[in-house]
């Protein structure tokens, strides 16, 4: 088990010390598990590592993205669609989805959309040993390879969960890690309008914007999304053609990518409301 702690101030570290101790007391007593197995992990805002949210970037850009874990049933009228606006995206897939559907991540990639890791068995990223990840993320690999032809550089932890470990181990890897500012929560099978809603009213530069490849009303709410970001001026594009390659850094506290030595403006202090 693992567990992020966030200090603010490193005085605090010796004020809660007795706290920490009780929490772990508490979690041997209730799980029954040796101490051993309990790991707490402390950091303070410089140490703590994070996938990059959004782009902190003047350009009137955002990316699309597409999870795809369970189901396919929407995924041609979604690749029509998106053929139809001529746009390209960014799929994250999970190892058991391109083993059920190989002709649709040949699709995918034929067609021009970039795909992405999202793990072999969608599990918990925080609950993975360094060892456990990179076997989650090339079984993944291997098998995209398998049918594409080409490797992924960018990847998504399931239910958007992570810790240091992770973060590290996917950059040791050479992989991007990435996440997202604004959510559709299309999986929860929003209507049309309320998706819609969601993802127009809370537009900005350099969003990651995350959909899914089967949700409900998704197919019905995307012709809307992106006519309304093209008559704002956005240009849709791929996470890769989004984010910094190199001399970047990620700040701790909203995720926002930004190129090394470039503060961020006021006004993007926060992370985008979700």
């Amino acid at each position: 088990m693992y567990f992020t702690l966030v200090i603010n101030k490193k005085k605090a570290l010796l004020l809660l010390a007795a706290a920490v101790a009780a929490v772990i007391f508490l979690l041997v007593s209730i799980t029954g598990l040796p101490l051993g197995f309990v790991e707490i992990e402390v950091t303070t805002p410089s140490e703590r590592l994070v996938p990059i949210y959004y782009v902190n970037t003047p350009e009137k850009q955002v990316a699309f993205s597409f999870d795809a874990s369970w189901g396919a049933e929407k995924t041609p009228v979604l690749l029509e669609i998106l053929d139809q606006y001529n746009i390209k995206t960014t799929f994250f897939v999970a190892g058991f989805w391109v083993e059920e559907y190989p002709e649709l991540i040949e699709k995918i990639s034929e067609e021009g959309h970039e795909i992405g890791n999202h793990t072999a068995t969608h599990p918990q990223m925080s609950r993975l040993s360094e060892k456990e990840i990179q076997k989650e993320v090339k079984e993944v690999e291997n098998k995209i390879y398998e049918v594409t032809g080409k490797r992924t550089t960018l990847f998504r932890p399931p239910f958007g969960d992570y810790n240091n470990t992770t973060i590290s181990t996917l950059e040791d890897m050479d992989y991007q890690v990435i996440q997202w500012s604004i959510d559709s929560l299309d999986w929860k099978n929003l209507s049309k309008e309320a998706i819609v809603e969601r993802v127009t009213g809370r537009e900005h530069n350099g969003a990651i914007i995350l959909f899914h490849n089967d949700g409900l009303n998704t197919p019905e709410a995307l012709p809307e999304i992106i006519e309304y970001y093209h008559d704002h001026g956005y240009e849709i594009v791929p996470v890769s053609e989004l984010i910094y390659q190199d001399n970047y850094e990620i700040c701790p506290h909203t995720g926002a990518q930004k190129p090394v030595g470039d503060p961020e403006r006021k006004e993007k202090e926060q992370l985008p409301k979700k």
